[in-house]
């Protein structure tokens, strides 16, 4: 899965004013008639949710828009440039990648983030018109457009995210509360990406997510922690899935690992809400699952703990139901404001001419091709 790209964006440069002057039959000294030139393309970046990955980003990093036309005698105007637009996933996350600075959050199919701005055509001479001067020369150059390198990251929107260690069950459990099919395997690290599934609720569906295993040191990036775990950074709520059985590791030392991990990556993290989801209790005996109840309810604190099996379905039904509701209660994310990259026109006084004599008429002025 490509979360994570750099790319660079060119926005197109205006095009240059035209200096002419008007040239009719029986009007010998037509006055100035030099267009305005054309703006520059802007890129666009737009959130699509037909859109999953960046991988469209990967093996081209360069992206220009085209530039705007020159201005043309009879007061023409340059044509302007066509907007160039980019689709990325919903959920990206647009940075500067120069300075670091966020300049927008693309969170809601359809939003647009305008990264670069086409440059202002320039002014044609008729602009330059006055009573003093009814013949002026002055043409203006089309103002350049805007570069700018941009770290693109997404964070993938779901309701509920599934964290835990490898070979848990939550890729197990996301395929028995949702369509989604995981690749499920008896070993670790079967799941290399994220996965989503949509629960169909009673009233309302929601978003899962499960992210692949994490490991000590995940927030360190051990294992591509880092990776996996911004793709819970906008969950609302968060099931830890634990393995109950015993088999793979303890499941109160398991606990303490991944609430550890969950501090050292965001503190914000720790102040989500968090379930705890105990898996493959079908392999327990009667006496062994009381046990375990005893010593995870211990640990567990004010936190929810449900026991599952997301193998035969045991347990699932009261956890989907009170997940529904939850959601109903808690607060949906903000998205952040979208910020746009624009520059200000400002005084120029740089102009560029040039010159031509024609000795069947008045002196006509062009623009260099």
């Amino acid at each position: 899965m490509i979360d994570q790209v750099r790319i660079v964006v060119r926005s197109g440069q205006g095009g240059a004013g035209s200096c002419s002057f008007r040239r009719e039959k029986f009007i010998p000294q037509g006055g100035p008639d030099g267009g305005d030139g054309g703006r520059g393309g802007d890129v666009v970046l737009e959130a699509d949710a037909d859109y999953n990955t960046l991988i469209d980003f990967r093996h081209k990093r360069l992206f220009r828009a085209k530039n705007g036309g020159h201005g043309m005698g009879r007061n023409r105007t340059g044509a302007s440039a066509e907007t160039l637009l980019l689709k990325v996933p919903v959920g990206t996350m647009v940075f500067d990648e120069e300075t670091g600075t966020i300049l927008g959050d693309l969170t809601l199919a359809g939003q647009q983030l305008v990264v670069a701005k086409g440059g202002d055509g320039g002014r044609g001479n008729a602009r330059f018109s006055s009573s003093t001067n009814r013949a002026p020369r002055r043409f203006e150059e089309g103002w350049p457009g805007q570069e700018l390198s941009l770290r693109l990251e997404l964070k993938m929107l779901a309701d509920v995210g599934l964290v835990g260690m490898p070979n848990a069950g939550k890729s197990t459990t996301i395929a028995a509360c949702t369509r989604a099919r995981p690749k499920i395997a008896d070993y670790p690290f079967t799941t290399l990406e994220p996965n989503l599934g949509v629960v169909r609720g009673d009233d309302t569906d929601f978003v899962m997510a499960d992210i692949p295993g994490l490991i000590e040191g995940a927030a360190e990036g051990a294992g591509l922690g880092h990776r996996f775990l911004r793709h819970v950074e906008r969950t609302r709520l968060l099931l830890h899935v634990v393995d109950g059985s015993g088999f793979e590791s303890d499941p109160i030392a398991a606990i303490g690992v991944i609430e550890q991990e969950l501090h050292a990556y965001a503190p914000e993290l720790a102040e989500r809400p968090r379930w705890l989801v105990i898996n493959k209790i079908d392999t327990l005996a009667e006496n062994a699952r009381a046990d375990l109840r005893v010593q995870v309810e211990a640990e567990a604190g004010n936190r929810p703990v449900y026991f599952i099996s997301a193998a035969t379905g045991e347990g699932l039904r009261p956890l989907l139901l009170d997940i529904e509701k939850a959601l109903g209660e808690l607060e949906p994310p903000v998205p952040l404001t979208t910020i746009s990259q624009r520059s200000e026109r400002g005084e120029r006084e740089d102009f560029e001419e040039q010159s031509e004599e024609d000795d069947d008429g008045p002196e006509v002025i062009w623009v260099r091709e």
